[in-house]
């Protein structure tokens, strides 16, 4: 746990300099790519698919709210309703693949299919925010095994009132996700 200790620690840096979304992402995306790069400090727990959606599992919430730190597991064939985040945030894709369909908000505030798709390999890390673009669906995009990805938001995102977007109307939903982990 050693090596997500000093991840958590460089997060805190992060989040008590800076104020600037820009900025808190330039410094944290790397901090993510060193954590994926290695595989020897997510407990196995922690890496458990669900039987029938993905899990998401809290594995650091900031005391004052200001970053939460999530692995969310993919099994095969299993993704995300349309969702957003409302807040910054760094995916990081540590084991298998993950297909990302994005998304934009008309004007009316219904979310609309940009016909755009991208596959994030292990190693590889994006940022999502409403500065950026966070409207999007997730899932595995690997059809025989899990995938795992650890993301980093800046907020207790678990406890966001966010939104889920009907895949026939576009309309929006409230939402909190809540963690798997309780």
């Amino acid at each position: 746990m050693k090596r997500f200790d000093e991840f958590v620690a460089a997060m805190t840096r992060v989040v008590e300099e800076e104020r600037e979304e820009a900025k808190v992402l330039a410094r944290a995306t790397p901090l993510l790519k060193n954590l994926i790069a290695h595989d020897d400090w997510l407990a196995a727990e922690h890496a458990v698919p669900g039987p029938d959606t993905y899990r998401q599992y809290l594995l650091y919430r900031d005391p004052d709210a200001r970053f939460s730190v999530i692995s969310f597991v993919w099994g095969p064939g299993q993704k995300t309703p349309i969702h957003d985040h409302t807040v910054w945030g760094l995916v990081g894709v540590m084991r298998g693949a993950e297909r990302c369909s994005e998304y934009e908000r008309d004007a009316a505030g219904r979310a609309v299919s940009q016909d755009c798709e991208h596959i994030l390999k292990a190693g590889m890390v994006e940022a999502v925010s409403p500065t950026v673009g966070d409207v999007h669906v997730v899932a595995n995009a690997l059809a025989d095994q899990p995938s795992v990805s650890i993301h980093v938001y800046g907020a207790d995102i678990g406890r966001v009132k966010r939104h889920w977007y009907d895949a026939k109307t576009g309309e929006a939903r409230d939402f909190v996700s809540g963690y798997s982990n309780a």
